[in-house]
């Protein structure tokens, strides 16, 4: 069987770990503050939002679930572009932008997801995950040594 999926699924792999990576980098304050498209810049701006996708938790255990939030975003993202365990690396993204997703809808309405691609994030690694080889990959250059 011919395998079509050689580009775009590379393109796919480091569109999703770009934007992963740009958003977790946004949050850290790694990126010039003066551009347009800085969502948060800071940390503590990105506590507070993080807040009000789950009020029903104290400000403490805030702080961690946006530090695993971050954990996971970076993982994942790196995952993704150097194609390491990446149908693993692509249904965790799935399964966090689900939960963002419908944190979003619940607390903030439906077009939050949307204006963030929320939705489209998570269908693209939901896509993802089902492609069978991963070209220009780690899991492809592994799968050939053995």
């Amino acid at each position: 069987m011919k395998n079509s999926f050689k580009i775009p699924q590379l393109l796919l792999r480091l569109a999703l770990g770009v934007g992963f990576l740009t958003t977790v980098s946004d949050r850290l304050g790694l990126l010039p503050t003066d551009t347009r498209n800085i969502e948060w810049g800071a940390w503590n701006k990105f506590i507070d939002y993080t807040a009000t996708l789950i009020p029903f938790l104290d400000r403490p255990v805030v702080n961690v679930m946006g530090g695993l939030a971050t954990f996971f975003e970076a993982s994942i993202g790196i995952l993704l572009i150097i194609g390491f365990k990446t149908r693993y690396a692509a249904i965790a993204s799935c399964v966090l932008t689900l939960i963002f997703a419908l944190s979003m809808t619940v607390f903030l309405g439906i077009k939050a997801p949307i204006n963030f691609a929320v939705f489209g994030t998570c269908s693209g690694s939901l896509l993802l995950s089902t492609i069978p080889v991963y070209n220009w990959s780690l899991d492809n250059l592994f799968k050939k040594s053995e």
